[in-house]
């Protein structure tokens, strides 16, 4: 099971994932902020604070997250 590192938020809603091998990815999470469950993300004050939880991220207080799985997929 893959696990996050470090998580860095960056702009235009795309967050810079390091995971557990060393590997970094950038996840583009634009596509998500049309989904009803994401699009509080939409704010940018929001989606600034977002946080690593080792196995998952996760926007504390929305009921919202993603696996680490699912950045790794997602990632370029």
């Amino acid at each position: 099971m893959r696990t996050i590192e470090s998580l860095l938020p960056m702009d235009d809603y795309q967050l810079q994932v390091r995971f557990d091998n060393g590997i970094e990815k950038k996840v583009d999470l634009k596509p998500y902020l049309d989904l009803p469950v994401f699009s509080i993300l939409k704010d940018v004050n929001i989606f600034q604070k977002v946080t690593n939880q080792v196995y998952f991220i996760e926007w504390q207080g929305h009921e919202i997250d993603l696996s680490a799985d699912t950045l790794w997929h997602e990632g370029k």
